[in-house]
């Protein structure tokens, strides 16, 4: 799996012109699934996220993790993570995981975070959203698992 994990004070999803989901301070996570991922990764990255140090603390330094700050996660599916670009003009999306099984690892991701106790809003799986944020810093960090 691969995630782009913003920093925000705010995220706000829309499909079609509609709010669908909106979040606070936390992070946005634009992931994407890809061939041979599991439940078992997407449990894995979201506990790192859940307990990633990336909040500042009374210092300014980077010290304190969602937990801390009581920060919300906005997850987005982001398919075009597994975009290869090393040939031609045009990705190619071959090592994407297919929609079904995305879709699954997509909700199961989203489910542990609020089982986990956190408020997480998501987009809507294989839509055309538009995401708006208020990046934080800007802090962006890529994960792979």
């Amino acid at each position: 799996m691969r995630a782009v994990v913003q920093r925000v004070k705010s995220a706000t999803v829309r499909v079609g012109g509609e709010t669908i989901s909106s979040t606070g301070i936390g992070m946005l996570v634009l992931l994407g699934a890809g061939k041979g991922d599991t439940e078992d990764k997407a449990h894995r990255i979201a506990d790192k996220l859940m307990h990633l140090r990336i909040f500042e603390d009374s210092e300014g330094k980077m010290n304190l993790s969602a937990k801390s700050v009581g920060g919300e996660f906005m997850v987005v599916s982001q398919f075009t993570l597994y975009g290869d670009l090393s040939r031609g003009r045009r990705p190619s999306f071959t090592d994407a995981l297919e929609p079904e099984e995305a879709e699954y690892l997509y909700n199961r991701f989203v489910d542990y975070l609020k089982e986990n106790g956190f408020r997480t809003g998501k987009g809507i799986f294989g839509a055309r959203m538009e995401v708006d944020l208020v990046n934080d810093g800007p802090v962006t960090f890529m994960m792979e698992e």
